[in-house]
C-alpha cells in the first residue's frame, strides 16, 4: 500500500505487539490497559526520536486514545481529531504500527489523519478547530438514516477553542439533539502557551467540581426512579439551583445546551473507560472536560511543551536534540529574519505594530512580544480577528504586521478583501510558510496565496529572493509612501544570506531586478525559487547558451516595463514559481503578453494542478519540477530543440 524510503522500524512492547487493529486492543483485560499505555508511550517516544515527528501532543493523550478505542466501536463509531498532531496513538493502534516509521517521510503515512489513507480516519485534518463540525455534521447524517447506535467524538483541544468556528459549532450541537461527544482536552497549551479570557475560564471552571458531582449524583438517582424523563426535567431545574450555590461562575457549555462533565483526569485510564461506558447511555448532546499533560512522559516535553512540540531527532535517553554543526556561517531562517527586522523597525518607528494568529515562535514574532508587549500581539487560533483587528488598528495610523502562516490566511479571506482591500487599508501581510512546506503535506502548503491575493484590487504583492529583498520589502511596507494592503509572501526555512543585516533601502513598488543577462531565453522568477534559477544557470555553464534571469519582485503590480523590454527581445519564455501556476504568477505574465499581443512560447514551471502530498522541500520541489535540476533541463530542452530546428532548416 505504501511507497517509501525505509527509515528505522520500531520495535513494540509485548502487549502492543499483539494490537493490529481496535478488535485486538478490546481482548486486553481492562487491568492491564495502564501497561498497554507505558507501551505505547513509549513506542511514540522511540519512534519520534530516531525518525522525527510531532511529540508532545500525542504523549498528552495516549491513555485518552486507549480508552476511546476500548469503549467505542471504531471505525463505526467516528472519532473526530482535531488537528492531528495528537492522532499519533491512534494510528498506531488502527493498523499502521508497522508503517509508523515512515510518518510524515516521503511516500510514507500522512502526519495527520488522512480518509484516504485509513477507515478509521473518519475526518481529514491538519488546520484546527474543525472536529465539532464536521463531528455534528455526521451525527445529523447518522440520525437521518435512522442508525442510533452510532456514537460520534470530537476531540478538541483547548488551543483550538480559542477559534471562533468551535462555538459556532457548539451553538448548533445545543440545538441538535444528536447523539454526539465532545471531548475537551485541556492542557493549557497549543503550540505556544494559550492566551485570551477562555483560558482563564477554563482554569477558572474548576471551581465547579462540586456542582458536577451533585448534579451526577441527581440526575442518576432521579433517572433510575420510574417515570425517568420527568424525573430528569425535575433535575435540570434543581441544576440550575445548585450552580448558584456552589459555582461561581455559570458553565457556559451547558448555557449552549451541552450536557457538561469534568473536569476529569485524563491520564486515569481506567477511569476513563469507566466514564466512556457510562457516557454511551446518555443521549443527547454532551462534553467531557479532560486535563491532560502535553509531553506527559517525557520529562523534558513536558517542562518545555512549545520546543518539543515538534523537534526534530532527539536522544531519548539525554534528552539533547539532535543538531547539525556547521564550520562556517550559516543563512538564517527567513523566519528570524522577520523576527529581528520588526523590531529594528519598531525601534525606528513607534506605529510599527505586530499581530500573530497562536504562532509567536513559528514566524518568529515572540521577539516582539517579548520585547514589546504593548505592541505585539498573539491573538490566539482566530486568524479571522487577527486581519480585522489589524484593519482596526490600521484605520488609526497603526503600521501593522499581520503575520499568518500562507495556508492558514485561507481562513481570513474575506476579512482580507472587506476589511482591508476594500477600505484600502496599508496592513501588511506576512505570509509565512508560502510554497511547498513539507513534512505537514497539502493541509500545510502554502500554494494558493498568490493567486487568491492578486485577483483582489488595492493588493500589493511581493516576494524576496533573499533576506536582504525580505529587510527592505518590509522597510517599505511600513514606510509612509505605502498606502495599500501589502503582502510579502516567503517559504519556511533557511534564506541564502549569512551576511544579510546590511542598511535598509527602499524598493520602488512594482519593480523587478535583471539578475543576469542574456540573449537566448529570458527565465523570469519570483521570490525565492529565484535562486534555484541561479543554480540552474551555474549548471550549464559548459553549454554554449545565453540565459537571461529577471527576479521580478513583485507578482502585482508586476514590471510592465520590464515585462515589455523581455517581450520585445525574446521569443522563448520561462516563468518559476513555488505557487499554483493555474492563476499564480505564470498567468500574471501571460495575461499581459496576450493583452499586449505578444507573441511568445512560455513554459510555466510551479505547483501543477493537484494535491502535493508530504516529503522534504527538496523531494518536492523536484516532485513538482522546479528545483535547479528541472529548470536547467527545461532550459537546456528549449534552446537545443531550437538548435536542432534551426540546423535543419
Amino acid at each position: 500500500m505504501f511507497e517509501y524510503i525505509r527509515i528505522m522500524e520500531i520495535q513494540a512492547g509485548p502487549l502492543l505487539s499483539k494490537i493490529e487493529f481496535p478488535s485486538d486492543l478490546k481482548k486486553i483485560k481492562k487491568e492491564d490497559l495502564v501497561q498497554l499505555c507505558n507501551e505505547l508511550r513509549q513506542f511514540i517516544i522511540d519512534s519520534v526520536s530516531v525518525n522525527g515527528g510531532h511529540f508532545a501532543a500525542s504523549l498528552g493523550v495516549v491513555e485518552l486514545t486507549v480508552a476511546l478505542h476500548y469503549v467505542y466501536n471504531t471505525p463505526y463509531d467516528k472519532l473526530v481529531w482535531d488537528v492531528g498532531h495528537q492522532a499519533y496513538g491512534h494510528k498506531i493502534l488502527t493498523g499502521r504500527r508497522a508503517q509508523f516509521h515512515t510518518n510524515r517521510k516521503y511516500k510514507g503515512l500522512s502526519g495527520f489523519p488522512k480518509m484516504s489513507e485509513s477507515e478509521y480516519d473518519a475526518f481529514g485534518v491538519g488546520h484546527s478547530s474543525t472536529s465539532i463540525s464536521a463531528a455534528l455534521g455526521m451525527a445529523i447524517a447518522s440520525k437521518l438514516k435512522e442508525e442510533h447506535n452510532r456514537m460520534h467524538v470530537a476531540i478538541i483541544g483547548d488551543g483550538a477553542m480559542t477559534a471562533g468556528l468551535p462555538f459556532e459549532a457548539l451553538q448548533h450541537v445545543g440545538s441538535s439533539d444528536t447523539d454526539i461527544l465532545i471531548i475537551l482536552n485541556d492542557n493549557n497549551i497549543s503550540i505556544d502557551p494559550n492566551v485570551g479570557s477562555l483560558k482563564e475560564y477554563l482554569t477558572d471552571i474548576t471551581t465547579s467540581k462540586t456542582y458536577n458531582k451533585a448534579r451526577n449524583d441527581v440526575w442518576k438517582i432521579l433517572g433510575k426512579l420510574p417515570g425517568g424523563t420527568f424525573n430528569q426535567q425535575v433535575a435540570s431545574k434543581i441544576e440550575a439551583s445548585l450552580k448558584g450555590v456552589v459555582s461561581k461562575n455559570s458553565n457556559l457549555f451547558e448555557a449552549l445546551g451541552l450536557r457538561y462533565f469534568g473536569q476529569v483526569d485524563g491520564h486515569n485510564i481506567l477511569k476513563l473507560v469507566e466514564i466512556f461506558k457510562d457516557l454511551k447511555e446518555i443521549k443527547g448532546p454532551k462534553i467531557l472536560h479532560i486535563n491532560t499533560v502535553k509531553g506527559k512522559g517525557f520529562e523534558k516535553a513536558e517542562k518545555d511543551q512549545t520546543l518539543w512540540h515538534a523537534p526534530g531527532t532527539f536522544d531519548k535517553t539525554t534528552g539533547v536534540i539532535n543538531k547539525v554543526i556547521f564550520d562556517v556561517p550559516q543563512p538564517p531562517k527567513y523566519q528570524d529574519v522577520f523576527g529581528k527586522t520588526i523590531i529594528e523597525l519598531a525601534k525606528a518607528n513607534e506605529k510599527v505594530m505586530g499581530v500573530t494568529p497562536a504562532m509567536p515562535s513559528g514566524c518568529s514574532m515572540k521577539y516582539m512580544i517579548q520585547e514589546m508587549p504593548k505592541r505585539a500581539f498573539d491573538v490566539g487560533i482566530c486568524e479571522q480577528h487577527a486581519v480585522t483587528l489589524s484593519a482596526g488598528l490600521a484605520t488609526q495610523g497603526m503600521k501593522v504586521f499581520c503575520n499568518i502562516y500562507s495556508s492558514f490566511m485561507q481562513r481570513a479571506y474575506d476579512q482580507v478583501i472587506h476589511d482591508v482591500a476594500i477600505q484600502k487599508l496599508p496592513v501588511i501581510f506576512c505570509l509565512d510558510r508560502a510554497g511547498l512546506v513539507g513534512d505537514d503535506g497539502p493541509t500545510h502548503h502554502g500554494v494558493y496565496d498568490i493567486a487568491y491575493m492578486r485577483c483582489i484590487p488595492n493588493m500589493v504583492i511581493a516576494a524576496p529572493m533573499n533576506e536582504v529583498e525580505l529587510r527592505n520589502m518590509m522597510f517599505t511596507a511600513q514606510s509612509d509612501s505605502n498606502h495599500s494592503p501589502y503582502v510579502i509572501r516567503y517559504p519556511r526555512g533557511e534564506g541564502v544570506m549569512s551576511d544579510w543585516e546590511k542598511p535598509f533601502e527602499l524598493i520602488e513598488t512594482g519593480k523587478g531586478q535583471v539578475v543576469k543577462e542574456g540573449n537566448d531565453i529570458a527565465v523570469l522568477s519570483i521570490g525565492h525559487p529565484g535562486n534555484f534559477v541561479v543554480e540552474a544557470c551555474q549548471k550549464l555553464e559548459n553549454f554554449d547558451l545565453d540565459i537571461a534571469h529577471y527576479n521580478m519582485r513583485f507578482v502585482k503590480p508586476i514590471d510592465e516595463g520590464l515585462l515589455h523590454t523581455i517581450a520585445q527581445k525574446f521569443k522563448q519564455i520561462i516563468t518559476v514559481e513555488d505557487g499554483c501556476i493555474m492563476g499564480g504568477f505564470g498567468s500574471a505574465c501571460l495575461e499581459f503578453f496576450a493583452t499586449h499581443q505578444y507573441k511568445i512560447e512560455v513554459t510555466m514551471l510551479g505547483i501543477p494542478d493537484r494535491l502535493v502530498e508530504h516529503g522534504k522541500p527538496a523531494e518536492l520541489h523536484k516532485e513538482c519540477g522546479y528545483d535547479s535540476d528541472a529548470i536547467a533541463m527545461t532550459i537546456k530542452n528549449i534552446l537545443l530543440d531550437k538548435k536542432n530546428i534551426m540546423s535543419t532548416i
